[in-house]
């Protein structure tokens, strides 16, 4: 009688539409319309590495009016006196400019009177992987036991409402509200909407790992492929009556991206207990070479584990040095080649306004150039992965980026642009696939149970990376500016810091080894933990009362994916079109 009322024990699945046993996909279920949803998430919060075009429309709202930073009106403020009182007298020292970047934008949190300094609105960013870090570590447990498609829900209702609450602080000319909005509770829909396909992925491709989260993640990366130049023409579109229309174009922009994160949220579906490939055999376990587990770590025991570690290591290492790039590649290129971009021995310094536009939109190219270097090396080095292993995956990240970043330095002396923009791509596109191939190497050392809560604490990695990376950049520019060094030379230092940032991780990342057995879950402990993330075994007989019903049809797949494919296909015609800008 028990049994008979149990619905969910009865093979009917309980809970509402948005619980875990709703999303169990039935027999016959074609596993390729998992990635299309995980892209059609990743796409729209991928939109976080460009909203650097915002920056100077924002920094612009009031007409006439002076910037922040330079207005005395808010010279007096308690944060102004802080950064004089850590500047001291010596206003080229190095503590007077960590000083100036850490705290000279706070106290225009609250200012309605003066124009926002563009290096306050670039705190955005930071926070975005902050918070994507944090989100992702604190609520990746909660995220297995409740399935993907609500944290994909969550995640779509942060992202698009924290862009929709940034509209408001923009009409009310307030700072912290956008701050709020978009770095806070759109950095938190980042965290979630990062990890919530990963852990399905992998054990639908458990045969191509790298493959699976490759194809994911490579959205992330060309979210901001789509979302800069649709935001390019929105604002053109809608500032034609007097205003710049950044208003208008992210409510516009919070909409899509609401519809089309809740498409792939509700596209989410996990395999039954116990599922595989059709045709396909679990390798025999070889850890010496493979280090693929076939046991499961719990996530609270990650941070005890050595191996943890050193693969959060492993990935600080190699985003602190990508993304210290990727933050200046379009004013390193314009200050190290100046007037040669354009076919004049001129130096930066020296150009005129007309030349500075024009190497600015040579820039731009560039910039355009590395987005899809970082798009397709998600790809790419993931696929690798699965035919050459994490490990010697990670050994070529280290060892070659290593040796293109020493070689930038000499690239830009001898005024090299080919070899310049041809080091500066592969080493965005291993950034890029340090991103895509971590997930698989988590899933290799602690098996795949738990493998999303472990990314989700793994990317606290990227939130300190999201620090280190664009602090040693940018302030050691900033202060070898101050020494009075030349524009073109003020790259060198920091290519040769990030360089030391590598061999830091090739170190951390030989020392790998295979997990201890005493840190994995015994048969009774996984037993107890898929019963608490609602992996039932009779939920595998279910054929369609409530979950994913079972044979799909080639037509769905397809549309699946063209609703992603073509957003895509049309970032990447409008990114080669300003790349080629480059090379005219």
């Amino acid at each position: 009688m028990s049994t008979v009322m149990n619905g969910s024990e009865a093979g009917a699945p309980s809970g509402g539409w948005l619980s875990k046993e709703r999303t169990i996909a039935g027999p016959g279920y074609n596993r390729w319309l998992l990635p299309p949803a995980a892209l059609a998430i990743h796409l729209c919060i991928g939109m976080a590495y460009g909203f650097s075009v915002f920056w100077l429309p924002l920094s612009k709202l009031l007409p006439g009016a002076a910037v922040c930073s330079k207005d005395p009106s808010a010279a007096g403020n308690g944060w102004m006196q802080l950064v004089g009182m850590l500047a001291g007298d010596d206003a080229k020292s190095l503590r007077a400019v960590v000083a100036r970047a850490l705290f000279g934008g706070a106290g225009e949190m609250t200012l309605s009177t003066c124009n926002w300094d563009i290096s306050a609105l670039g705190w955005i960013f930071t926070l975005f992987f902050v918070f994507l870090g944090c989100a992702a570590a604190l609520w990746g447990g909660w995220l297995e036991r409740v399935g993907p498609r609500k944290a994909g829900v969550v995640a779509a209702v942060c992202w698009a409402g924290g862009m929709a609450l940034s509209t408001i602080g923009i009409s009310m000319h307030q700072l912290w509200i956008i701050v709020l909005g978009l770095g806070v509770i759109g950095g938190i829909g980042l965290g979630l909407g990062y990890i919530s396909p990963v852990s399905t992925l992998i054990k639908w491709f458990p045969d191509k790992r790298g493959m699976a989260t490759g194809m994911a993640i490579m959205g992330f990366g060309g979210g901001a492929m789509i979302g800069s130049p649709l935001a390019q023409k929105l604002m053109t579109a809608f500032g034609t009556d007097g205003t710049n229309g950044v208003q208008t174009t992210l409510l516009i922009m919070a909409a899509l991206y609401f519809v089309f994160m809740m498409g792939g949220a509700l596209g989410y579906r996990i395999p039954a207990t116990g599922w595989k490939p059709e045709g396909w055999t679990p390798p025999a376990a070889d850890a010496s070479q493979t280090m693929i587990t076939r046991g499961h770590v719990h996530v609270k025991r990650i941070w005890g584990i050595p191996q943890f570690w050193l693969v959060w290591l492993v990935l600080c290492m190699n985003v602190s040095a990508g993304i210290g790039v990727i933050g200046l590649a379009s004013p390193m290129l314009q200050e190290i080649f100046g007037g040669h971009l354009i076919g004049l021995d001129t130096k930066y310094g020296d150009l005129a306004k007309a030349d500075l536009a024009k190497i600015a939109a040579v820039a731009a190219g560039f910039a355009a150039l590395i987005s899809l270097f970082n798009i397709g090396g998600r790809f790419f080095w993931a696929s690798i992965s699965d035919k050459i292993g994490r490990k010697m995956t990670y050994v070529v990240f280290f060892v070659l980026g290593g040796l293109l970043y020493a070689s930038l330095p000499s690239a830009a002396s001898s005024l090299n642009k080919g070899l310049f923009v041809g080091a500066v791509c592969i080493i965005l596109s291993m950034y890029g696939g340090g991103f895509a191939t971590v997930p698989a190497y988590l899933s290799d050392l602690f098996g795949t149970q738990m493998v999303g809560a472990i990314h989700g604490r793994l990317l606290t990695a990227w939130s300190t990376a999201g620090i280190l990376g664009p602090v040693v950049v940018n302030y050691m520019r900033d202060y070898q500016l101050s020494l009075g060094i030349p524009r073109e030379q003020v790259y060198n230092q920091t290519m040769y810091i990030l360089v030391g940032f590598l061999v830091v991780g090739l170190i951390a990342n030989l020392l790998i080894r295979p997990v201890d057995q005493k840190y994995f879950m015994t048969e009774e402990e996984l037993a107890q933990e898929k019963r608490l993330a609602h992996e039932r075994a009779a939920a595998t007989a279910v054929t369609g009362t409530g979950a994913s019903a079972g044979v799909s049809s080639p037509v769905v797949v397809a549309l699946a994916w063209a609703a992603v494919g073509i957003p895509l296909a049309w970032g990447v015609w409008q990114t080669l079109i300003s790349a080629a800008k480059l090379f005219n």
